[in-house]
């Protein structure tokens, strides 16, 4: 008998023991989630939002992309507005905190769901796209949504897909005593906004911009393409580069990463498809010590030979 009910102390402290268990974790994930975003002034009454250069998770939310604003006399500039309703909500409430000046515009850079999937925290009539970015983001919208709940989970819980009916177009925006200079380009997607800031020199390059982060290739029109762009935006009269991806800088390094980044991998592929070499053994190429720095540079090749290198083995055989 003692036996029997020292066994079944152990099974009741058990039980007790999971049952405080299944607590604690429903507890962890009903917690609420907080980004905990902080802005840091770049210049006079710009500021830029950093994330992290990882990949997606369930750990960072999404938030793998720098954002920002700029504050005039009229009211704020946003730039882009982040991964999920969520990181939106939280966005505004920083801006909120730094001025008390009214957002006016919200320039969504691009249609990909980390820039553009909080937008359900600001205005309907504050925010605007290149027209071309918001059929992008009309057509391609509801399958990101569907890969970030897969991707980030609880993080994107309420958020909705928003096109803005608001349009950009290429040339400058006055707004206040701040001159932004607008600049549509495509090497990244096909349809991306670049935006410079006449009055400090800050040039918010978007996802035409990684630094210490490999570049993603998905939907670029192409490689050269891309990379003739990034001369241009070389050229601009800058003092500081906020890229979408990795850390700001005040001189040409991103600049430099990116272009040899680019004609690298370009001539990877090219010299590989004229080979003759297969995919599988394309995405075995050793990563250059001078990318050291480059965060997920052997996960993106991955990435960019599964997109692209079909294109270049074309190539080859239309050239042979």
């Amino acid at each position: 008998m003692s036996g029997y009910l020292r066994s079944q102390r152990q099974t009741a402290w058990f039980v007790s023991v999971f049952a405080l268990w299944l607590l604690l974790t429903a507890a962890a994930t009903a917690a609420p989630k907080n980004y905990e975003l902080t802005a840091t002034s770049v210049a006079d009454g710009v500021w830029v939002v950093a994330g992290s250069t990882a990949n997606f998770s369930k750990a960072n939310g999404g938030n793998i992309l720098n954002t920002g604003f700029i504050e005039t006399s009229e009211g704020v500039v946003v730039i882009d507005t982040g991964p999920s309703r969520l990181y939106g909500e939280a966005f505004r409430t920083l801006i909120e905190s730094r001025t008390d000046k009214p957002i006016v515009k919200v320039l969504i850079t691009h249609h990909h769901p980390d820039h553009a999937f909080g937008s359900q925290a600001f205005a309907p009539d504050t925010l605007y796209m290149l027209e071309e970015s918001a059929q992008l983001l009309e057509r391609d919208g509801e399958a990101f949504s569907e890969n970030m709940y897969r991707l980030i989970g609880d993080w994107m819980r309420g958020t909705e897909v928003i096109v803005p009916s608001q349009r950009v177009q290429p040339g400058t925006l006055q707004i206040g005593k701040r001159t932004l200079r607008l600049i549509a380009m495509r090497g990244h997607t096909g349809a991306d906004l670049v935006v410079l800031d006449e009055i400090s020199g800050v040039l918010f390059a978007s996802d035409m911009v990684f630094f210490n982060r490999a570049l993603t290739t998905p939907q670029t029109p192409g490689l050269m393409e891309w990379q003739s762009e990034m001369q241009q935006l070389a050229e601009l009269p800058f003092s500081v580069v906020v890229p979408g991806h990795g850390p700001v800088v005040r001189d040409n390094r991103a600049f430099l990463q990116m272009n040899d980044y680019l004609i690298w991998l370009d001539g990877v592929m090219a010299n590989s498809a004229a080979r003759g070499l297969s995919a599988a053994e394309v995405i075995g190429t050793a990563i250059p010590d001078r990318f050291e720095s480059v965060e997920g540079a052997s996960y993106e090749l991955i990435r960019s030979v599964s997109h692209l290198y079909s294109e270049y083995e074309s190539r080859a055989l239309t050239s042979n």
